[in-house]
């Protein structure tokens, strides 16, 4: 009897649990956002087939850069690499020099140069993409993502557009040793702390004007480690470089590299030591070559590189509160003539490097320029632009 009632009881029971688990809620379907959150934003190459060049039209560019090239570079000075494409196809590229002239090891398309401030259209490009897939917001206060720093109204944008107002950090670690001790290389971490706890004020008001600063880029580095729980060279590995096949260029490993890659040098070829500002990242320290950059921009090209929404943001110009024709987007200078036509690019220059890539938008034109020994004549290949369209570049301009 005992046995029955307990079989009953135990029948009763798995029915009980078979007809209440025919009534739970079925799991809720994650979004594929959701499902990707912790992700990455990954570049795409262009892959669309580009428009064709005529064979007529290749060699009579081919031969107008050449002759601007000779007149540029004289007696093969550049100690760079150059490269001229449209539409993807290039039209023409070329490498010279030493990488290191101690050791003799020439300058080719596979070679790594410093590329200085250009560092900061990828860093913004990066950032570009967090923004895209909703990781960080645009108009965000800094503070949202870095609790220490000191100035409440800057905004991520305001890093972008060099509108926060802040100080140079090459001008407040330079100065007073109480501030920073020279002997020691400095970190982006450093630069943070230091805005943090010693006092240092703002250059002028929070989004009054525009004053380009690389302290902007090298806190946005420290926000893009922090959204992303990587290092910035492995962030930007993920981001950008890896699936743009962007194979010889890295942001440096300041304690592994610094030895390895090629050094710079001054006009006269005395190459200039190591810095105490050489470990800062963002603002600058990522090598390329003029290929990778290439493959950087047709990416940038790509449909589905940004929202439309935000690309046109990305080249508005946001310095408008004096009249002029100089202005920056977010990470991209630009020139705006009365005509309507614009200019976009962005230079650098870091001890003997010196860099320069344009994007002529409206021809699908790239143009990059980097050398490791100092000359200005790197800047002056923004010249080529009206061999493709109607650019009229003044003295001013230059």
């Amino acid at each position: 009897m005992n046995f029955i009632k307990r079989t009953n009881i135990l029948q009763i029971a798995v029915l009980f649990w078979a007809l209440t688990s025919c009534f739970k809620e079925k799991p809720k379907e994650l979004t594929d956002a959701e499902l990707h959150k912790d992700s990455l934003p990954a570049m795409k190459p262009l892959i669309h087939e580009n428009a064709k060049l005529s064979s007529e039209y290749i060699s009579t560019k081919k031969e107008e850069i050449d002759a601007f090239y000779r007149k540029n570079w004289p007696n093969n000075s550049m100690n760079g690499g150059f490269l001229v494409a449209k539409n993807g196809h290039v039209l023409y590229e070329k490498y010279e020099g030493y990488a290191n002239f101690r050791d003799k090891t020439y300058i080719t398309s596979n070679t790594p140069i410093h590329i200085a401030s250009v560092s900061k259209v990828i860093t913004a490009t990066a950032v570009l993409k967090l923004v895209n897939a909703k990781r960080i917001g645009l108009d965000d206060l800094v503070t949202v993502y870095l609790k220490e720093f000191p100035y409440p109204k800057v905004t991520v944008r305001m890093l972008l557009n060099h509108r926060s107002g802040m100080r140079s950090y090459a001008y407040f670690t330079d100065r007073d040793k109480s501030v920073w001790d020279r002997h020691n290389t400095l970190t982006n971490q450093d630069i943070l702390t230091i805005m943090a706890t010693k006092n240092i004020g703002l250059e002028q008001r929070t989004g009054t004007r525009f004053a380009y600063c690389n302290t902007n880029y090298a806190m946005l580095a420290l926000i893009v480690e922090k959204v992303t729980k990587l290092s910035f060279r492995e962030a930007l590995n993920k981001i950008i470089f890896k699936p743009l096949d962007m194979t010889n260029t890295f942001v440096l490993d300041f304690d592994n590299d610094k030895k390895k890659v090629a050094p710079s040098y001054k006009g006269n070829k005395v190459e200039i030591g190591i810095d105490y500002l050489d470990k800062i990242y963002g603002d600058k320290n990522v090598y390329s070559t003029p290929r990778d950059l290439l493959k950087f921009e047709r990416g940038r090209n790509s449909p589905d590189f940004l929202e439309p929404t935000l690309l046109k943001q990305v080249y508005t110009g946001y310095s408008n509160e004096h009249p002029g024709r100089k202005n920056y987007g977010l990470g991209i200078r630009m020139i705006n003539w009365e005509s309507g036509k614009s200019f976009y690019f962005h230079n650098g220059w870091w001890h003997g490097f010196t860099s320069s890539f344009i994007t002529l938008i409206d021809e699908d034109v790239t143009i990059v320029a980097l050398s490791n020994k100092f000359t200005k004549s790197t800047y002056a290949v923004r010249k080529l632009a009206p061999l493709f369209g109607e650019y009229p570049f003044k003295v001013e301009d230059e």
